[in-house]
């Protein structure tokens, strides 16, 4: 399930301003080539909306800056729709819409079909019986037909067909009223795509199903190991206790998981999967009128059919606070949400300005009030807007000493503030003055285009209320937003989640099935796949970066400049890089922090997050190991009021010892929570096996350190940074010349650069053995690294490195995820990745994982040394990986700022050209045996550190010390405080 921050732009059309809005933004119908589409006058992605004679949406927007195109198609039907005895259903068929038909991912169709039939007609039998012996006899008969019949499957053949006509980011998601297929293809492969897509949704074959229903169990355990994830499902189970959006979860129940049953899959499909409720969507290098007749040309073939109502019971108003509570191992926070109506009211689209006017990321009542004055650790309110009913949450994380009452009530006074309109009389025209960059933004990018007009159709928004988003929200009063405020808001009509730190006693994780391994024919082929693969494509041409023609340069004072022009809209961004980080001083990424809560004499910090607001311009200091950036971004038109705001802030900035003390606190606090999170301890645990004991992970101020922190000194640190060596990078209307001159009076240098302190230095350990690192965490699942360092960066090995990472370890056409997942059901997430360094003196790094659950640990350990000592060979795969690359290169545009941090990480790597170039000559001329003797050279039979998060309830120590010497580290030697 895809869980996202949904902040629909749609805003109320009042009846005072409706002429104007109907003569800048309508409806207009046009044909093109024989098909006529609807669009809306002035909006600037220039989408088509098409309905093809099924009933089949088809929505295009062109943008011809990359020869790539991001597709959906999306179904209108989610886990709103699955049946009350099936719930999880839409997800387990989204998972299966990756199978195949009986045209492809068969190698004989004809012996096939029966076992998968037995199959079918065993789990209604399955189903339908209590008696657990009887069970567990029916499950065997399952696991053994299913076996059988994946001999005549080709598992991951659609991945394959994908990867090889150069696709990216193959994937799917479920959530309540959408199912949506994505695909980012290069331009030249529509064809093939089309023929495929077409294929696939004709008529989807359930095969190799027991083994995909472990990974969804493993994604229900994943699920249970998810903190927020429980606190979600809980929030929209109390706050829609009529509505399946609160009635049921997207993956489902453990009992319903348990008991599948493809017939209804089946009968879901024929119900949801039709062309009356689907569309495809399609933003990118592309002309609309030939792609419309192509896209009508391969789904004609569906046929349009009446589509289930959805029906449900209104909710009834709240009229006390509904109080919930979750437990689990991650740290406190309080969430509270209050109910609103659906997507297409009007009062669900004012909810979108609420949720900006508390929380905008600067100058929102939240931001202000609660972050910036350090009351909370965090905090932030965003409208969740979806077809039936909408939603206000509110979040806060407490700092140490609160607790979720004190949380809770300090943001109701943030509610109280908004209804009494005790908010800047501005914040609303800043708001769309942030709107209008935002837009510019999204529509640079093809995928954002296609992921806007995705949301728009499966939520039922009109898309003309979103192009006059900015045009209807400047209308919007101050009076309107405090009476919408008060009609929806009040002291007791609203959810309340509980989110403490603490054991689960509810938990019931989904048990592992028996499951022998089953075929992945590897090496077949259908006739179907050798077919899409035969079929032409235009050739493109790869382009590749001259860094000395493709970025300008110029001198602003002492400093260099690079530059690239914008020539397509008005917005810029600037940095100001600097070649020392937290290695050089360990104080300066607390300063970083710092400097968010300072003011000047003239100013609050206050003052200039609503400056900065206000100028649709932001600012951001970042420190890391090696590197600090100080980044601006805004309209050209507010170029010199952003850099000068900035440049007052860094040079006039004040002690204040409020704050500091507030800063300490809640660093502290983060460090507490920081040991509450599974990933930061695995982050630990992998930085512990390369470097020991002390580590980049652990090179943090010690408590006592952080005590003693002076404001002064922070204060006189950030004074500092400009008289410290940096390079000026700029992306923006202006020439590099031009930049360098207007920047050069607003940023102050000194005559002589302050040398950079002197960076610590971490040496990497040469292991000669296997090792266990083991951390205790509260958890179903374990998860499990294996690291090792390599040998030194060396730039000719990088072609056969690209190559080895995509057959051995990366996508879902890997040998890896064929594997561990598709063929023996041990994990949801598995990968494995040969990494070269960032720079040129460091050495590479190789890293396995697997995510399984802990009663298959030592399953799924086996099975992944299995992969490392040796490699399977397969022609098949090793084309279609070659294929993926070199297609992925001849489509990727390097382009914006983006070429000049390609030419700085090239630098670091001791590089003067374009490092693909290389890649992509030396494709054709490397074969399996050079993977196979990189594998045998740098992977095969060598020591590993294996890092192992999990509960030491689910795992003994000889279970782990079957791998290698074991050490249990306690936190405090992972996190160095």
């Amino acid at each position: 399930m895809k869980f996202k921050h949904l902040i629909i732009s749609c805003w109320l059309s009042f009846a005072g301003v409706a002429v104007m809005a109907q003569s800048q933004f309508e409806w207009k119908t046009a044909t093109a080539n024989g098909y006529p589409y609807k669009y809306v006058t002035g909006d600037p992605t220039h989408s088509r909306f098409y309905t093809l004679k099924n009933g089949l949406t088809v929505i295009l927007s062109a943008t011809p800056k990359q020869p790539r195109i991001q597709t959906f198609i999306a179904v209108k039907a989610g886990s709103k729709t699955d049946p009350a005895t099936n719930t999880g259903l839409a997800h387990y068929l989204e998972h299966m819409m990756f199978k195949g038909t009986d045209k492809f991912g068969t190698l004989d169709w004809a012996k096939e079909k029966p076992l998968l039939d037995k199959i079918d007609a065993l789990y209604e039998q399955y189903n339908s019986t209590k008696d657990e012996a009887k069970r567990k006899e029916i499950y065997k008969q399952i696991d053994q037909t299913s076996g059988e019949a994946a001999k005549y499957a080709i598992a991951n053949e659609y991945d394959k067909a994908m990867a090889a006509m150069g696709a990216q980011g193959s994937n799917a998601f479920t959530s309540f009223e959408q199912t949506v297929y994505t695909e980012d293809i290069p331009s030249s492969s529509v064809d093939k795509f089309l023929t495929l897509q077409a294929e696939r949704f004709r008529k989807p074959v359930l095969r190799i199903f027991h083994t995909e229903l472990e990974a969804v169990y493993e994604e229900k355990n994943r699920g249970l190991d998810n903190d927020s994830r429980k606190v979600f499902e809980t929030m929209f189970a109390a706050l829609f206790p009529n509505n399946n959006y609160g009635k049921q979860t997207t993956i489902g129940t453990i009992e319903h998981l348990k008991n599948p049953s493809l017939k209804k899959i089946r009968d879901y499909y024929n119900s949801y999967y039709v062309p009356n409720n689907m569309g495809i969507i399609m933003s990118g290098d592309f002309n609309p009128d030939v792609m419309i007749k192509k896209v009508d040309q391969y789904f004609s073939y569906m046929v349009r059919k009446p589509v289930p109502a959805y029906t449900f019971g209104a909710e009834q108003p709240i009229t006390s606070p509904v109080k919930r509570d979750v437990y689990g191992p991650t740290p406190e926070n309080l969430t509270v949400a209050f109910r609103f109506p659906g997507a297409s009211t009007r009062d669900a689209q004012m909810l979108s300005l609420v949720s900006d006017i508390l929380t905008n990321g600067k100058a929102g009542l939240f931001d202000l009030d609660l972050v910036k004055k350090q009351k909370l650790l965090s905090a932030g309110a965003f409208s969740y807007v979806l077809k039936d009913y909408s939603a206000l949450v509110l979040q806060g994380n407490p700092v140490k000493g609160q607790t979720l009452d004190d949380v809770r009530g300090l943001m109701l006074d943030e509610i109280t503030k908004l209804k009494k309109g005790e908010f800047a009389d501005d914040l609303i025209p800043s708001i769309v003055n942030n709107y209008k960059k935002t837009i510019i933004q999204q529509n640079e990018e093809y995928g954002s285009r296609a992921n806007n007009l995705m949301d728009a159709f499966t939520s039922g928004v009109d898309w003309k209320t979103n192009v006059s988003t900015v045009s209807e929200l400047s209308k919007i009063t101050k009076a309107q937003i405090v009476a919408f405020a008060n009609k929806y808001l009040n002291d007791n009509n609203y959810v309340i989640v509980y989110k403490h730190q603490g054991e689960d006693k509810d938990l019931v994780k989904v048990d592992k099935p028996t499951i022998t391994p089953v075929s992945v024919n590897r090496e077949a082929q259908s006739p179907f796949l050798k077919l899409v693969n035969g079929m032409p494509a235009n050739a493109v041409q790869p382009v590749w970066l001259d860094y000395n023609r493709d970025i300008q340069r110029a001198k602003a004072g002492q400093l260099d400049v690079l530059s690239v022009q914008n020539k397509d809209n008005s917005l810029f961004r600037l940095f100001y890089r600097y070649d020392m980080g937290s290695w050089n001083n360990k104080l300066l990424p607390v300063a970083a922090q710092y400097l968010q809560f300072l003011g000047t004499d003239k100013m609050s910090a206050e003052d200039f997050s609503k400056a900065f607001y206000k100028l649709a311009a932001s600012f951001n200091l970042t420190a890391n190991t090696e590197i600090t950036t100080v980044s601006i971004n805004g309209l050209q038109e507010n170029f010199g009021k952003a850099v000068t705001l900035y440049e007052d802030l860094i040079a006039n900035c004040k002690p204040d010892a409020k704050a500091l003390e507030g800063l300490k606190a809640r660093l502290k606090k983060a460090r507490e929570n920081a040991k509450l999170n599974k990933t930061a301890i695995m982050q630990g645990l992998l930085s512990y096996a390369q470097y020991g004991a002390q580590n980049p992970f652990n090179n943090v101020l010690s408590n006592e350190e952080l005590d003693a922190i002076k404001a002064e000194d922070l204060v006189a640190l950030l004074h500092s940074l400009a008289t410290y060596k940096h390079t000026v990078v700029y992306y923006g209307p202006q020439t590099a010349t031009a930049l360098a001159a207007s920047l050069t009076p607003l940023h102050k240098t000194p005559a002589q650069f302050t040398e950079y302190p002197a960076a610590k230095k971490f040496n990497r350990i040469v292991s000669d053995k296997n090792k266990v690192l083991f951390a205790n965490f509260d958890m179903v699942q374990a998860e499990i690294n294996w690291i090792r360092n390599e040998t030194p960066y060396d730039a000719t090995k990088t072609p056969t490195v690209e190559l080895y990472n995509n057959y051995f370890g990366g996508g879902m056409s890997s040998i890896v995820f064929q594997t561990i997942r598709e063929s023996k059901a041990l994990a949801y997430s598995t990968y494995a990745t040969y990494a070269e360094p960032a720079k040129k003196d460091d050495n590479s790094v190789f890293v396995a994982y697997v995510g399984t659950q802990a009663d298959k640990f030592n399953e799924a350990i086996k099975g992944m040394n299995e992969l490392l000592n040796d490699l399977p060979e397969s022609e098949k795969a090793l084309s279609v990986a070659r294929d993926n690359i070199r297609k992925s290169l001849e489509t990727d545009r390097v382009t914006q700022d983006g070429i000049i941090f390609n030419y700085l990480a090239a630098k670091r790597r001791g590089l003067d050209f374009d490092q693909r170039k290389t890649t992509y000559d030396s494709l054709n001329k490397l074969n399996y045996a050079d993977v196979k003797a990189f594998h045998n050279n740098e992977v095969k039979d060598k020591p590993y550190t294996y890092c192992v998060v999990a509960s030491e309830k689910r795992l003994t120590d000889d279970d782990l010390k079957k791998y290698g010497e074991l050490t249990k580290l306690n936190l405090n030697q992972v996190f160095g405080y």
